[in-house]
């Protein structure tokens, strides 16, 4: 059997957890530069507020109704997500917990009995919210699939399943089908939902009646036929383990305010770097490859490369590095490249890819290498900004200003990360 666990309302609930009064009153949470809502209690959804909707459309509604707004805090989003993670690996034997994403996590519960899964899955819910404060809905099902149906009917009546539904035998798991919409399957996105609903599939139920072949030829070949067996009950999509080196990093922020100066560009890239890097360092490995790129408000000119509306390119090292000195410097010539003047620019980022354990690093006869000194200098100021935080040291050419900082007008205190935001208890 898997089970998932989904955080109600993460963002939401991680912004109750510090401030108790907004317990059952609505609440909505902005993403980068506040431009739309990515979390939304069940009271600011009963109002008719929409999910990803612009800010600015939904907010008569919310001010109408007194809803309480808050500016993405993802300092204090990690460090929970973190120790409800946590909690779980603590309770489950090794190697059966699955991070999904930073509220989910999938439970490998083969280990439990059939019949007291539900026990067990309501242990787990009271066991996470008593040590992290987060409440949590926990799906059980034969499949990773199932469970996410499970999850999600878990969810839609909160007062009758207590947040936990275990589909343990094939009539739930029947009842189960024929109540979830076609669309929201995992794994079904919009297109694929109205292509399916021409075919008079209108539930998941209709879809799992379906022969894997069929979802072989009419829904994405492997992929199809694998969400087809798992509807029905059969194991196609295994436990994973944690990724815990990274293939590819990127740092991309949109800019609080419109950009038109090369200084401000060189100063966001430079930061993004010092980011990526720090990131690279973390997971002992070095890049190889350098790609940034900046998305003007307009449309690029045709001589440049473009990915979708963005202007980008790309330099190979002569030696896979993890040193933030030695990646500004390649980074701040692409800039000089990119930039266009009297353009407007509203978002950059930069990519690290090419990365090889740092262990593993060929030599260049022609290069000479990185002085250890360098690598210590790195590692004491990861180590200094991880505890003072902030940045507290940067490279010069990542500004000191930051006119082109993301905007943040609504956050609250990072609470669990910051020695001066700590939660006072009066």
């Amino acid at each position: 059997m898997r089970a998932i666990v989904d955080c109600n309302s993460f963002y939401c609930s991680c912004e109750r957890l510090f401030q108790p009064h907004l317990a059952n009153k609505p609440v909505v949470v902005l993403s980068n530069n506040d431009g739309c809502i990515i979390s939304r209690t069940d009271e600011a959804k009963q109002l008719g507020i929409e999910m990803a909707g612009p800010y600015f459309m939904a907010k008569p509604l919310i001010e109408k109704y007194g809803v309480t707004t808050f500016s993405s805090n993802y300092t204090l989003y990690g460090d929970l997500s973190w120790r409800v993670m946590e909690t779980l690996r603590k309770l489950l034997p090794p190697g059966t917990v699955e991070v999904y994403s930073v509220d989910e996590s999938f439970l490998d519960v083969s280990h439990i009995p059939v019949k007291e899964l539900t026990d067990f899955s309501r242990y787990l819910r009271e066991t996470i919210e008593q040590w992290t404060g987060i409440q949590v809905s926990i799906g059980v099902a034969p499949t990773k699939v199932l469970s996410k149906i499970a999850n999600r009917l878990s969810k839609k009546n909160k007062a009758a399943t207590h947040c936990v539904l275990v589909l343990d035998t094939p009539k739930k798991i029947e009842q189960a089908l024929e109540r979830t919409p076609i669309g929201d399957v995992w794994g079904i996105g919009r297109q694929y939902a109205e292509k399916l609903r021409n075919m008079q599939l209108f539930t998941a139920r209709d879809l799992s009646l379906q022969d894997p072949s069929w979802g072989n030829k009419y829904l994405g070949g492997v992929t199809g036929a694998r969400l087809i067996r798992e509807l029905r009950g059969i194991e196609s999509i295994q436990m994973q383990e944690a990724l815990v080196t990274k293939k590819m990093i990127a740092t991309t922020r949109m800019f609080g305010s419109q950009v038109t100066e090369i200084k401000d560009i060189r100063e966001a890239v430079a930061t993004y770097i010092s980011r990526a890097a720090e990131k690279l360092r973390r997971q002992k490995s070095a890049a190889s490859t350098l790609y940034v790129f900046v998305v003007p408000k307009e449309p690029s000119t045709p001589d440049k490369f473009r990915h979708g509306s963005s202007v980008g390119g790309y330099t190979n090292l002569p030696v896979a590095t993890s040193l933030t000195q030695e990646l500004i410097k390649p980074g701040m010539e692409l800039v000089e490249k990119l930039f266009e003047k009297g353009r407007i620019y509203k978002k950059a980022g930069v990519i690290l890819s090419g990365i090889v354990p740092e262990n593993t690093i060929q030599g260049n006869l022609f290069h000479a290498p990185a002085e250890n000194k360098n690598q210590r200098l790195m590692h004491m100021i990861d180590n200094v900004n991880f505890a003072m935080r902030d940045d507290i040291l940067k490279f010069a050419s990542s500004g000191t200003t930051r006119n082109w900082k993301m905007r943040q007008e609504l956050r609250s205190p990072r609470y669990t990360t910051r020695w001066d935001e700590l939660y006072a208890v009066k």
